[in-house]
């Protein structure tokens, strides 16, 4: 027998994790949320890596069982430095 929770669980377990990403005073509404083959990713852009580390956790707490997977990026802060060239 498998830990792995059956497919309306699982579905429910991934619309669950939509929402609590959705809520709150952090609320990441970049983030999306798939369902890939035995597991689920994640992309989109945060404000920083210590915010993208708190969502993997909060995907692993909430999908336990599923493989969670991560291409979540970093917003960049600095300013250009160089100007753009338009034709």
């Amino acid at each position: 027998m498998t830990d792995r929770p059956e497919p309306y669980e699982e579905e429910y377990r991934i619309a669950l994790l939509r929402e609590r990403l959705a809520r709150g005073g952090q609320a990441e509404l970049g983030v999306r949320v798939e369902r890939r083959g035995g597991g689920v990713l994640l992309t989109g852009t945060v404000p920083n890596a210590t915010r993208r580390e708190e969502i993997l956790d909060l995907a692993r707490d909430t999908l336990p069982g599923l493989t969670v997977r991560t291409e979540v990026a970093l917003a960049g802060r600095d300013a250009p430095d160089h100007g753009e060239e338009l034709p």
